[in-house]
C-alpha cells in the first residue's frame, strides 16, 4: 500500500507539472519543479502558480523539507527559493552534474567572473543512487541524462519523477538539441535505467502537452511507456531512436522562455545581482 500522496499543479502556460509530495501520516513533504510566472513581453514576474503550492502546503499543515529540482528548466523560471521565504528550513537540491551546465553557459551570457560553476547556489548537490531523505519520506536519486548531461529522476516509494527524460506515452521523451545533450544519453537514461525499474512503478511527468487538445494527463506507468511510447518502446533500437530524435529535434523552435530560464536556474532560482540602480537584469544574446 502506498504511503505518500502526490498532489499536481499544472501551469498552462509553460505546460509544467510540480508536485507535492507528502507522508499523511507525519506530513512531511517534498516540493518537485515549482514554476515562477513570468511575463517576457514586460519583463515581469509573480507567484501565482507558487501561491497555489503554498496554499496547498499550508491547508493540509505539511513540513516541506526540500525543493528537488530534476533540471535546470530551459521553459519556466523556478521558484525554489522563494519558498525559503515562506518556510525558513527548506533547501533547494538538484543533482551534482548542474555544475556541468553552470560551467557551460556561464560564458554563453558572459557571467560574472565571481559566478560560481560549483553548484554553491545550490544548497544540496545529490549524487547518483544517494537516498536523500525528508522527515519520513525517502528519495532516491537516478541520474537520466540526455535531455540536459544534469538531469535526474526521483524515486519516491513507487513513484519516479522523470523530469524532462520521458513524457506521457502519446508525447515521447525530451527533446536532446540542447547544448551537452544527447539522443544516445537519453536512450540510455530510460532503457537501462527508467525501463529497468518494475512496470507498475508510476510515473510522473514534468510536462504535459496535450497533443489534440486532449485533456491533462500527468501519471503513468513503467509498463505503458515500454508498451506504447510513441518514441522510445521497450524494443526500440537506439539506433532508430538516435535517427528519429536527431530529425524531429532539427524541426523544433526553442523554448521562447529559454534564454531567462537558464539564466536564473543555473543559479537555482537566485535573480541576477541588482545594478546600481537596484534592479536585477538577464541578459539576451544577439545573434547575427
Amino acid at each position: 500500500m502506498n504511503k505518500i500522496r502526490i498532489q499536481h499543479f499544472f501551469d498552462s502556460a509553460t505546460f509544467t507539472l510540480t508536485y507535492v509530495v507528502h507522508d499523511p501520516s507525519t506530513l512531511d513533504a517534498v516540493i518537485i519543479d515549482p514554476v515562477w510566472d513570468y511575463d517576457p513581453a514586460t519583463s515581469k514576474l509573480s507567484t501565482q502558480s507558487m501561491d497555489q503550492v503554498v496554499a496547498y502546503i499550508k491547508e493540509n499543515k505539511l513540513t516541506p523539507h526540500f525543493v528537488l529540482e530534476t533540471h535546470a528548466h530551459a521553459d519556466h523560471l523556478s521558484s525554489s527559493q522563494l519558498f525559503k521565504n515562506i518556510f525558513p528550513g527548506i533547501k533547494v537540491a538538484i543533482g551534482e552534474r548542474i555544475t556541468e551546465v553552470q560551467k557551460l553557459f556561464k560564458p554563453v551570457f558572459n557571467m560574472p567572473k565571481d559566478f560560481n560553476v560549483f553548484g554553491a547556489d545550490f544548497d544540496i548537490l545529490l549524487k547518483e543512487n544517494e537516498v536523500l531523505n525528508a522527515g519520513s519520506i525517502r528519495i532516491k536519486t537516478f541520474f537520466t541524462p540526455g535531455h540536459t548531461p544534469a538531469c535526474a529522476s526521483y524515486l519516491i516509494e513507487d513513484a519516479l519523477f522523470t523530469g524532462d527524460a520521458i513524457f506521457m506515452p502519446d508525447s515521447g521523451t525530451g527533446r536532446c538539441d540542447f547544448p551537452a545533450g544527447s539522443a544516445e544519453a537519453l536512450f540510455d537514461s530510460i532503457t537501462n535505467k527508467i525501463y529497468t525499474l518494475p512496470d507498475e512503478t508510476r510515473i510522473f511527468v514534468c510536462h504535459d502537452y496535450q497533443p489534440q487538445g486532449r485533456e491533462l494527463q500527468y501519471q503513468t506507468t513503467v509498463g505503458e511507456e515500454k508498451a506504447k511510447n510513441i518514441q522510445l518502446k521497450a524494443e526500440t533500437t537506439k539506433d532508430q531512436f538516435i535517427e528519429f530524435r536527431t530529425k524531429r529535434d532539427a524541426t523544433l523552435s526553442a523554448p521562447k522562455l529559454l534564454l531567462p530560464s537558464i539564466q536564473i536556474n543555473i543559479r537555482a532560482g537566485h535573480l541576477p545581482a541588482p545594478e546600481d540602480n537596484g534592479t536585477s537584469y538577464i541578459k539576451l544574446p544577439l545573434r547575427q
